[in-house]
C-alpha cells in the first residue's frame, strides 16, 4: 500500500483527506501523528509540523487542500471531486476554502476546542465563546451556505464534491462538541450534512472517532 496519511481522525483536515481517498476508492494507511508534540521525524515530511501529510510512493505532500487536489488530478479514473468544468472547479475550491477558513475557526477551533480538547486536557471550557460562535458568528455563514446550496442535494453540479466533504468535515467537529445545525432555520444545509454523514466511509471514520473521544473522557 503506497498511500499513507499522517494525522489523527478527529482533525477535520485529516477527515477531509480520508473521505476523498474513500470517494476515489483508494486504499490507504492512516499513521497516527498528533497535532501536538509531533515526533521529530514528522518534520521531515512537513517542516511546519501540521497534519495531515500524505506519502504516495516517493512523493510527500502537506496541506489538505493540496493533497485532495493532487488525488483528484492523479487518479482521474475515479469519481471527480473538483467538478466537471472550469466553472465548477472554481466553485468547489471557493467553498472548500470557505469551510477551511471561515467555518473552521468557529466549529473546530472554538466549539470543539473548548468543549472537547480543553476538557480532555483538563482545561477550562469557556462557554461564552461557544455561545458567541453558535448564536452570533456561525449563523451568517450558515445563511450564506444555505443560499448557495438552494434546494440541490449538493453544493456544485448536484454531485458529491470536495466542497460537500470540507463542509461536513467541519460540522462533524461541531457535532462532537454537542451542537447541531438548526434544521428549521437551515433545512437544506442540515439535510446535506446528514447526506454526507450517512456515507459508508464517513460512518467508518466516525466509529474510530467515537472510540478516540471516549478515551479522552
Amino acid at each position: 500500500m503506497s498511500l499513507i496519511v499522517y494525522g489523527v481522525p478527529l482533525s477535520p483536515y485529516v477527515r477531509k483527506v480520508c473521505l476523498c481517498l474513500a470517494a476515489k476508492q483508494l486504499d490507504y494507511k492512516l499513521e497516527i501523528v498528533s497535532p501536538f508534540n509531533q515526533p521529530a521525524w514528522f518534520f521531515e515530511l512537513n517542516p511546519l509540523g501540521r497534519i495531515p501529510a500524505l506519502k504516495d510512493g516517493d512523493l510527500v505532500l502537506a496541506d489538505s487542500s493540496v493533497i485532495c487536489q493532487y488525488l483528484d488530478d492523479k487518479y482521474t479514473g475515479n469519481t471527480a471531486l473538483l467538478g466537471d468544468t472550469v466553472e465548477q472547479t472554481a466553485q468547489v475550491r471557493w467553498l472548500e476554502k470557505y469551510a477551511d477558513y471561515e467555518l473552521a475557526p468557529l466549529t473546530t477551533f472554538t466549539v470543539f476546542q473548548q468543549r472537547v480538547i480543553n476538557l480532555g486536557m483538563q482545561k477550562v471550557c469557556d462557554e461564552s465563546l461557544v455561545k458567541l460562535a453558535m448564536n452570533e458568528q456561525l449563523p451568517p455563514h450558515f445563511d450564506y451556505l444555505e443560499g448557495v446550496l438552494g434546494h440541490n442535494d449538493y453544493f456544485v453540479g448536484n454531485a458529491l464534491t470536495l466542497a460537500d466533504i470540507a463542509f461536513a468535515s467541519q460540522i462533524i467537529n461541531m457535532q462532537h462538541a454537542g451542537e447541531q445545525i438548526n434544521a428549521q432555520r437551515w433545512p437544506n444545509l442540515a439535510a446535506l450534512f446528514e447526506r454526507v454523514k450517512a456515507l459508508p466511509a464517513m460512518q467508518t471514520l466516525l466509529q474510530s472517532e467515537q472510540a478516540m473521544l471516549a478515551s479522552m473522557q
